[in-house]
């Protein structure tokens, strides 16, 4: 094949969180037409209807474990005021979601500048929430390793500069999806809430920024997250009290389920920067196959925002208790 430009396939820093489910023209070659995603009306509608189902449920079930976590902050733990934050950031993202619904139907109707802070919401969400799982899986291991000075990691005040760090670190990781703005595209009068990046010699650094983004961003976090709890678990298993430690049952679920929902939006993610990038020979039938796959997996990563609260009412005692405490005093 020869030289060969992708209209709206050069790498975006922010391409990792875009949204899929408006079409948009994609050319294989100069030389042939632009390829025509298959656009299901009904889908769009179905995806809208998800959204809010899910924004409904997030708003409320993150609102429900701030208050229940802060109505007993004099005790909170150094895990509870990760799992606050945590909420914080599900319901930072869930507000978002009724744009993303609107999205799918009527195409982005928000202008430029709600697009840039709708999709760094988004973006802050994902990497606040895998960076608050990481420092949760170094604190148990932190105090498993050094059980004799467990009191150090538990200071307030040494976990909220943890998390504080949390999110600035989240907004630098995130700070890229600003270049993204209103776009309409050729041939179409729907605006979509789009990255592009001017400028021809961009190819490889944009594989290079985008690749790092899924090493840095998921896959070395995962990595630190899956060996601490290997490590934990294989020596909180030797000691006696191994039963008790009901609060690494429940963040080990709370990881599990982050990384059910995540892992094959990631995972295709990966793949469609191959496709882009031309180590996967591209054509438009495997475009719109990856097409459809980033929407239904970006479907499942929205749906994360609001498990965690109902993972909480199923497998917390303690909050469960509390929260029944808190109704009854009402």
């Amino acid at each position: 094949m020869d030289s060969q430009k992708v209209e709206f396939g050069d790498l975006d820093f922010a391409d990792i969180f875009e949204n899929y489910t408006i079409p948009f023209d994609y050319i294989i070659d100069p030389d042939m037409s632009p390829c025509q995603p298959e656009v299901n009306e009904s889908i769009n509608t179905a995806l809208a209807v998800i959204y809010s189902l899910v924004c409904f449920l997030a708003v409320t079930g993150n609102i429900i474990v701030m208050i229940v976590l802060l109505h007993n902050r004099r005790t909170i733990s150094s895990t509870d005021t990760y799992l606050l934050h945590l909420a914080v950031a599900d319901l930072l993202f869930a507000v978002t979601l009724p744009f993303w619904a609107v999205d799918a139907v009527s195409g982005w109707v928000f202008g430029d500048a709600m697009c840039k802070i709708i999709s760094m919401l988004q973006e802050i969400n994902f990497y606040s929430g895998i960076l608050l799982l990481a420092c949760i899986s170094i604190y148990f291991f932190l105090v498993t390793i050094c059980s004799n000075q467990t009191y150090r990691w538990n200071r307030p005040f040494r976990t909220q500069l943890v998390c504080i760090s949390v999110w600035l670190l989240a907004i630098l990781l995130s700070l890229p999806v600003l270049y993204k703005g209103k776009y309409t595209p050729p041939n179409s009068n729907r605006k979509i809430c789009y990255e592009i990046l001017d400028g021809e010699p961009g190819e490889t650094w944009k594989m290079q920024i985008r690749s790092l983004r899924h090493f840095i961003g998921f896959l070395i976090l995962l990595a630190v997250i899956i060996f601490c709890y290997i490590v934990t678990i294989l020596k909180r298993y030797h000691t006696k009290g191994f039963q008790k430690h009901k609060a690494m049952s429940i963040i080990t679920v709370v990881v599990l389920a982050f990384v059910i929902c995540w892992l094959p939006y990631n995972i295709t993610m990966f793949t469609d920067t191959l496709l882009r990038t031309k180590f996967i020979a591209d054509t438009c039938e495997k475009r719109n196959h990856i097409d459809r796959a980033l929407v239904a997996t970006q479907s499942l990563g929205f749906l994360h925002s609001c498990i965690n609260p109902i993972i909480y009412a199923l497998v917390w005692v303690k909050f469960r208790r509390n929260l029944i405490n808190l109704l009854a005093m009402n």
